[in-house]
């Protein structure tokens, strides 16, 4: 059977039909017409959709399971030769947080539209895919996607800004690389930003920081990064100055390269790359010296070179930036406004340049055979496996785990072993999450952030392959505020 895919397909729909292609019929079952007509339109939608890349107007957006999807890490060769980026996007509330996510995916080509996240336009933000997420235009749980961004492959958490869903925050950032906080370019630093900046220091997390909503009336970065320096004690300095702000904002000039970059077209797609207005010049020379001041605080290098009154060229400025961010001793900051599609694209090439690949972060076990000492992870494929269920999700199909695979390979059929009881279960089905689609594949390896079907367990246990000991720190779970006892 098959069925022409209606373009108004309600996306409860997505969820139904990425499992029904999943799990297939029960053994000795005769399939409905119900999960037929879905699967032949999930195939028939999988086979029509035009292959991933960077060019939004060739990308398709509906996969479910899609051939095509293949080109993410696939090969031997691209597991290899690609580098890998695992950030969560954080913020206090309405502070932009999923409307980034949309446009990252839409520049990467994960989706080839852009849509509101209050779902007024009756679809809403790809990563809020509860209807009551649509409705108030809020984050309520932790989405997961994944993206191809020039030669990396990038991990995103879109995370929740209210402190009711802090928790999802704090699973998040107990297993990423990396993180992005989103600052309003009105409103500074807030009362959640604080909450989530104990939680990225708690766990050692490397940040970028991206002022956002520069289109805004009353809109400062200054005043943000002054925020940032006072409340949050950050060393924070600006990579970019913004090209105009509230209704002349269209672009941001970079200080290391000195060259503007105008985000034009109906989507802001067209980078146009130009010379500094010369009435910015004074600006950018100021704000370029108070970078490197910065830098030379807590850089060698370009302590020396400040110290002799050298200029540091463009690949060692770009160096001692990493250092220093991989290190949590700098915050390099971006400008932009996401919802008028500016500044993603150079934000995504911070992400890239700046922060660190899941090897270089150093991740520690607990040898339950030697008193809990510390092991350092080694983050390496051919290593036995260590992985951390951070997130379980009570599915209509079962429960979905979420898995962070820190050293060796997940191979879908292969056993593993759950170190806190001891129970061993064989791998039915390893997926990518995107939202609430899911992509299936064969195996995953080390730095990659999967899920799994058929693993009954808790949050925060780690699995091995059964040839170690070694169990992860759980994440920080704070004190209720409030507890109620109930006699019967």
């Amino acid at each position: 059977l098959e069925v022409e895919v209606p373009t108004n397909l309600p996306r409860a729909s997505t969820m139904a039909t990425s499992m029904l292609r999943l799990l297939g019929p029960r053994p000795g079952a005769a399939s409905s017409p119900l999960s037929s007509s879905l699967a032949a339109a999930s195939f028939k939608s999988a086979a029509s959709r035009p292959a991933l890349g960077n060019n939004p107007r060739r990308a398709g957006a509906n996969s479910r399971f899609s051939p095509s999807n293949a080109r993410f890490l696939s090969t031997a060769e691209d597991v290899e030769s690609v580098k890998r980026r695992n950030i969560g996007i954080s913020a206090h509330i309405d502070s932009g947080k999923t409307t980034l996510t949309e446009r990252i995916l839409f520049y990467t080509g994960r989706i080839n539209s852009i849509h509101d996240v209050r779902g007024k336009d009756g679809v809403g933000a790809k990563m809020d895919s509860m209807e009551l997420e649509r409705e108030k235009g809020i984050t309520i749980q932790s989405a997961a996607t994944f993206c191809r961004w020039k030669d990396a492959h990038i991990n995103i958490i879109d995370t929740p800004g209210h402190v009711d869903f802090t928790i999802e925050v704090e699973r998040a950032l107990r297993v990423l690389d990396g993180g992005i906080l989103v600052l309003c370019g009105v409103s500074g630093v807030q009362s959640q930003s604080l909450t989530v900046d104990r939680q990225m220091k708690r766990y050692n997390v490397p940040r970028l920081a991206f002022v956002n909503k520069l289109d805004r009336q009353g809109s400062n970065p200054w005043k943000v990064i002054g925020d940032l320096r006072n409340q949050l004690k950050l060393n924070a300095s600006a990579l970019q100055i913004p090209v105009g702000l509230e209704d002349k904002h269209v672009g941001v000039v970079d200080l290391i390269t000195k060259r503007s970059f105008l985000f034009e077209g109906e989507k802001g797609e067209n980078l146009v790359e130009g010379d500094i207005p010369a009435d910015m010049m004074d600006l950018v020379e100021e704000k370029r010296t108070e970078l490197i001041e910065r830098l030379a605080n807590v850089d060698e290098e370009i302590e020396e070179l400040y110290l002799m009154e050298e200029e540091p060229d463009e690949e060692q400025l770009k160096a001692a930036i990493r250092r220093q961010t991989v290190a949590c001793k700098f915050v390099p900051v971006f400008m932009g406004s996401a919802f008028k599609n500016k500044g993603v694209q150079k934000l995504l090439d911070g992400v890239l340049d700046y922060l660190p690949e899941p090897s270089e972060k150093q991740n520690f076990a607990l040898d339950r055979s030697k008193n809990e000492e510390p092991v350092e992870v080694t983050a390496k494929r051919e290593d036995s496996l260590l992985a951390l269920a951070f997130k379980v999700e009570e599915t209509p199909f079962g429960q979905l785990t979420y898995m962070r695979i820190y050293q060796g390979t997940l191979k879908k059929g292969n056993p593993i072993v759950n170190v806190n009881d001891g129970k061993k279960i064989k791998l039915a089905r390893i997926v990518r999450m995107h939202s609430d689609e899911m992509e299936e594949i064969d195996e995953a390896h080390a730095g990659d952030v999967v899920a799994m079907f058929g693993i009954d367990c808790r949050s925060m246990d780690t699995f091995s392959d059964g040839n170690q000991n070694l169990a992860m720190s759980s994440m920080f779970v704070p004190e209720p505020v409030m507890s109620l006892a109930v006699k019967p």
